[in-house]
């Protein structure tokens, strides 16, 4: 992924923190390589909880990599509709909102 491609919060977070931005990535890596799942299931775990969480960003990064290791829209659309019973129709619905916008992006 280039760096146009990155948010500008956190490309300005990139700059302005880099020690913080670095062991943030040596944790994420750490976690990574620990989980037993393939790289599209750990993505489509992170989206559910970000959808769970309602944070914006952490959907839409999450669709766009689900998508980039090879999920499904479809499969991407099922996991905010699973948040209709377990995390309220407002989460899914804004999730399913993000996925569209991210999904239909140039």
């Amino acid at each position: 992924m280039s760096d146009d491609y990155l948010p500008g919060i956190y490309q300005q977070f990139l700059e302005r923190f880099p020690e913080v931005a670095e062991a943030q990535g040596n944790l994420a890596r750490t976690i990574r390589e620990r989980n037993p799942f393939d790289d599209r299931t750990d993505r489509l775990i992170k989206l559910a909880i970000a959808v769970g969480a309602e944070a914006e960003g952490a959907v839409r990064s999450n669709v766009r990599k689900a998508l980039q290791h090879g999920a499904s829209l479809d499969e991407v659309r099922a996991v905010a509709l699973a948040a209709v019973t377990t995390c309220g129709f407002p989460a899914a619905i804004a999730a399913l909102g993000w996925i569209e916008e991210v999904a239909t992006a140039p």
